[in-house]
């Protein structure tokens, strides 16, 4: 069963409706093209002529005046119908579209013919009929506005001074009521009396000795150091020593096998 589903616009007002179409009135509309036109009688809309534009088949492939028959069909264009050659400029201050020239690009669009398969046809309307088809917007309402009874009472936005609750569900006046409590002190005015020290006779000030300031230990701190780099030599020295020793003995067993061999080669030459 074949079912279209029809895009109608009016050219003169730039309004478009979307109508089903079903059974006998779409089987009527296979094999025609873009470009043909479509009777209005042919779709139960008496005293309109439209004019086939364009459409999509069942998988979103647009149709294309210059692509024969039903078929899908891959091209090799620049531009058009399915191909959208354009990017974005760098420059995200200027609006607007950047073409690349020259660019080809390899695109599957569907034929110029409406078949079985084909989802969405696109007309647009040649000859008004009787029928008004485009619904008119509704008059919006408008509502007379009251002005507010003189005993009622004003709504109040929360602000600085107001103590309802802003944003976060807290009361900002509350809170600072209690920073102020908190930060000012609270103002007296008594004075403090000023409590003179009167020296005793017979006593005299006795002024308290510095402390002795901590002497640093440096001269003993040096000799610890020097005994550490003494300790240090000794110990590299005798690492010497040994490896001396070992290097001696490496080669003696390089001499004595160098002996053997020797000994070896001539008792070869000998047997031969």
């Amino acid at each position: 069963m074949a079912e279209f589903k029809l895009v109608i616009s009016d050219p003169k007002t730039g309004k478009s409706v979307q109508r089903e179409v079903k059974e006998d009135s779409a089987k009527r509309l296979i094999g025609l093209k873009i470009g043909d036109t479509v009777k209005g009688e042919l779709i139960d809309l008496p005293g309109y002529e439209f004019k086939i534009t364009g459409g999509s088949d069942y998988a979103g492939f647009p149709m294309r005046w210059d692509v024969q028959g039903p078929a899908r069909k891959k091209i090799t264009t620049v531009k058009g119908i399915g191909v959208h050659n354009k990017r974005h400029l760098p420059n995200p201050k200027k609006k607007g579209m950047r073409t690349m020239p020259g660019m080809r690009l390899k695109k599957t669009v569907a034929g110029n013919t409406v078949h079985a398969k084909t989802a969405q046809i696109n007309m647009k309307v040649l000859k008004q009929g009787r029928e008004n088809i485009f619904p008119e917007a509704a008059p919006a309402e408008v509502k007379a506005e009251q002005p507010p009874a003189s005993g009622a009472p004003k709504e109040e936005k929360p602000g600085k001074d107001n103590p309802k609750k802003a944003k976060g569900g807290k009361k900002v006046a509350e809170e600072k009521e209690v920073k102020e409590q908190e930060t000012v002190p609270e103002k007296t005015d008594e004075v403090p009396e000023k409590v003179e020290e009167v020296p005793i006779s017979g006593e005299e000030k006795v002024e308290e000795a510095p402390e002795a300031e901590d002497v640093e230990e440096a001269p003993e701190e040096e000799d610890k150091t020097l005994e550490d780099v003494d300790k240090l030599d000794e110990e590299v020295k005798k690492d010497e020593e040994e490896i001396e020793k070992e290097s001696k003995e490496i080669d003696e067993l390089e001499k004595d096998l160098e002996e053997v061999d020797k000994e070896i080669g001539e008792e070869k030459k000998k047997e031969e």
